[in-house]
């Protein structure tokens, strides 16, 4: 139960209260439950969805988009803002890994999370509507995955930091049972499609990490951040691509 309350505590704004001191073991078990905290975010966001669906669809997205902010305490968004800053900065490591830490807003940090809050909006709006309830419900479990994936799949480049017992837990155990989690959600709500996606998805990050680790050597707190923000644009836009060819039905 520990784990699970560690995930949900660093993963939502909920107000988890933890008494025990939170162990390195604890965090790499918490691992397992990203996904699980994932889709507990999807079925909030479907019961947004359902409350407000009496108002014009591109509102309902609008507040959707909003709520799916607010429930992360915007930590991904920060971390996806703080790695455009860094990361396009032109500087050395050292440098670069310093920007990140700054809490000030840069011009491309701006830019990136324009982009990207508009990117998403348009790719939730043109999602055809019988796979949007799903999507909801896939794509923060996909992204909490991608965060386990790039813990698992990468060394951490801080020597210290919040994300450090995540990177440095992140074992096969923990790698494994959350995919096999992720797959079965999306074998349940949407095989043929969904699975596709993820695959397409799953190259896009690993392009995405390979960049990053060329930059600084590893991951960091903000750069699994961007990682999670940018995996939720990959799944949104395979989904769509696919929807538009007409390859799988929903």
């Amino acid at each position: 139960m520990k784990p699970f309350l560690i995930a949900l505590q660093f993963l939502t704004v909920f107000p988890v209260r933890i008494s025990s001191e939170i162990t390195a073991d604890d965090s790499a078990g918490a691992l397992i439950f990203f996904p699980v905290v994932g889709a507990l975010i999807g079925v909030i966001l479907c019961l947004i969805s359902l409350c407000f669906s009496f108002l014009p669809h591109l509102v309902t997205i609008a507040i959707l988009l909003s709520a799916m902010v607010i429930v992360s305490g915007a930590i991904h968004l920060d971390g996806f803002v703080d790695t455009c800053d860094g990361i396009f900065s032109g500087r050395k490591k050292e440098e670069i890994l310093e920007i990140m830490r700054d809490s000030r807003v840069g011009a491309m940090g701006a830019i990136g999370v324009t982009l990207l809050l508009l990117l998403k909006f348009t790719l939730l709006a043109s999602i055809p509507k019988v796979d949007l309830w799903k999507l909801l419900i896939l794509t923060p479990l996909f992204s909490r995955w991608a965060q386990v994936f790039a813990c698992y799949s990468s060394p951490y480049a801080h020597k210290e930091g919040k994300a450090r017992y995540f990177v440095e837990g992140a074992g096969k155990k923990e790698m494994f049972i959350a995919t096999v989690f992720m797959l079965a959600a999306f074998v349940l709500l949407m095989p043929a499609k969904g699975i596709t996606a993820v695959f397409f998805s799953i190259f896009a990050i690993l392009l995405l990490m390979g960049f990053v680790k060329k930059k600084i050597g590893g991951m960091t707190g903000d750069t699994i951040g961007a990682v999670s923000e940018l995996s939720e644009v990959c799944l949104l836009f395979f989904i769509l691509v696919l929807s538009c060819l007409g390859m799988f039905k929903s």
